[in-house]
């Protein structure tokens, strides 16, 4: 790559053209976070976009050059539901804490976001993303960590919810095609994931002993706040 050469993404171009009264970019980013809550990853397409809108490619493609770029702003736009702590309002654990149960819901109610991470461009470069990642190291930081720390362990952190968060999505979105409440989805399962488990001792003692009145909801619960708990822990433990 050159100097000159500057890399595809709606972050790195100025907008095009002047923005229509009849359809804004803003418009178009929330019509395709409906649709991708409804329908999925899959399912969205800038002709799908163009009829939920009731408008013309012409008119869709003046404000985005193609789908990459739509996924780039979907994306920011979800982020921007994520709570950012304010730096040296309360300790810094417990506003990690919060940031991370913030992800973790909004992970939950856009579960295509797990498709969407995997195939977007620079959505580092987004607003909401920017604004997010520069105020949790500012938390990181004004907790004692030097800047270049503060980053990794806001990458520990956010690898953690975001790995939890979309397996989360995905055992929720099997629900939902299911039709089936989790606790019926459970009763369903058990014998089948007993059965396979009866040559494997241990998988067998502990599948038997957690699942005998699990919740399955609390157990999400449970597993998401024993894990941030220890990644925040090893992170601590660098404070000292």
């Amino acid at each position: 790559m050159t100097g000159d050469e500057v890399v595809a993404s709606v972050w790195t171009r100025p907008r095009r053209g002047r923005e229509q009264p009849a359809l804004s970019r803003e418009q178009i980013v929330a019509e395709a976070v409906r649709l991708l809550d409804a329908d999925g990853l899959e399912a969205l397409s800038m002709r799908t976009l163009g009829k939920a809108l009731n408008a013309g490619a012409t008119s869709l493609y003046r404000h985005v050059a193609n789908k990459d770029e739509l996924i780039e702003l979907v994306v920011d736009e979800v982020y921007g539901e994520i709570e950012v702590p304010e730096i040296g309002a309360g300790g810094w654990r417990e506003a990690a804490v919060g940031c991370a149960r913030s992800v973790r819901a909004m992970i939950v109610r856009h579960p295509w976001i797990a498709s969407a991470l995997g195939n977007v461009g620079l959505s580092h470069l987004g607003p909401n993303v920017m604004s997010l990642n520069d105020g949790m190291i500012g938390l990181f930081e004004d907790a004692g960590f030097s800047l270049p720390e503060a980053d990794r362990a806001l990458g520990a952190m956010f690898s953690f919810v975001i790995g939890m968060g979309i397996t989360e999505a995905a055992w929720l979105s099997m629900l939902a095609r299911s039709g089936k409440t989790e606790r019926e989805w459970g009763d369903i399962l058990r014998p089948t994931v007993e059965a396979a488990t009866a040559p494997y001792p241990r998988l067998h003692r502990l599948f038997v002993e957690s699942t005998a009145d699990a919740d399955l909801t609390e157990e999400r619960e449970d597993s998401f706040d024993y894990g941030l708990s220890r990644v925040l822990d090893g992170i601590e433990a660098r404070l000292s």
